[in-house]
């Protein structure tokens, strides 16, 4: 009679060899998101101080922009028309927050409640956490003499840069976990990178917004959606192979 062949055991060091395969999966897609929200955090943090010291090297830099760009939007006031546009309308905050929510919506729809969220509550977080920077540092905005635009609350920092940069993180940030294919993803940030460096222009060239109040409106969304990106990846459920494959498409 053969001999009963014995029970196989998982001995402890399979699993050993297990964890930091996982563990690499798990934190990798983290750690980036977390240097980069540490970073823009830090940089905004420096220029947010500066602005309210009123550090004169950087008043400066944005007086004599300010001030050169104002004068070409006085003299050119056809190309001054289509900012406008573009700024008020196409680049609008509220645009933004359409974009997100038309997102939102398509989540739900493919039983991503989670993603959903917190999409949604990036777009919230940013839109108070703006107005709130914008009450604790109170800067003024460009004043003229002749103004080709109008704007209201503080200037600091800016909620059009903000917004974009948001608005256009996300997106892409949610084009990778569902694994669009490289042509939508390429398309998507072409036209993140000219909304998000366009509205910057458009705010400075109207006469509305300071260039640090931009820069310190596209590290503030930054770090925002970084944040965010690195709480989805360590805290959210893996499937597969740890992205959620809904857009359809390879990676």
């Amino acid at each position: 009679m053969p001999p009963t062949p014995r029970p196989t055991v998982r001995s402890s060091a399979v699993d050993d060899d297990r964890r930091p395969a996982d563990t690499v999966r798990r934190v990798g897609p983290r750690l980036p998101a977390l240097l980069c929200a540490g970073l823009c955090t830090l940089v905004f943090g420096l220029l947010t101080a500066l602005v309210a010291l009123r550090w004169e090297p950087l008043m400066a830099v944005d007086r004599a922009l300010a001030g050169a760009l104002h004068r070409t939007a006085v003299d050119a006031s056809g190309w001054t028309r289509l900012n406008r546009v573009l700024s008020d309308w196409l680049w609008d905050p509220w645009m933004m927050r359409a974009v997100l929510v038309v997102a939102v919506v398509l989540l739900v729809r493919r039983d991503e409640r989670l993603l959903g969220a917190l999409v949604a509550g990036t777009a919230l977080v940013g839109a108070g956490l703006q107005q709130v920077m914008k009450a604790v540092v109170g800067r003024e905005r460009p004043v003229w003499p002749d103004p080709v635009d109008t704007a209201h609350y503080a200037a600091f920092p800016s909620g059009h840069a903000m917004s974009a940069v948001i608005a256009g993180a996300l997106v892409l940030w949610l084009l990778r976990l569902g694994g669009a294919r490289p042509l939508w993803r390429w398309t998507a940030r072409t036209v993140a990178v000219v909304s998000v460096a366009g509205v910057g222009f458009t705010r400075v060239y109207l006469g509305v917004h300071w260039l640090s109040d931009v820069v310190a409106g596209w590290l503030l969304g930054g770090a925002l959606v970084a944040a965010t990106a690195a709480a989805y990846a360590g805290y959210a459920p893996r499937r597969g192979n740890g992205g959620a494959r809904w857009a359809g498409g390879g990676a």
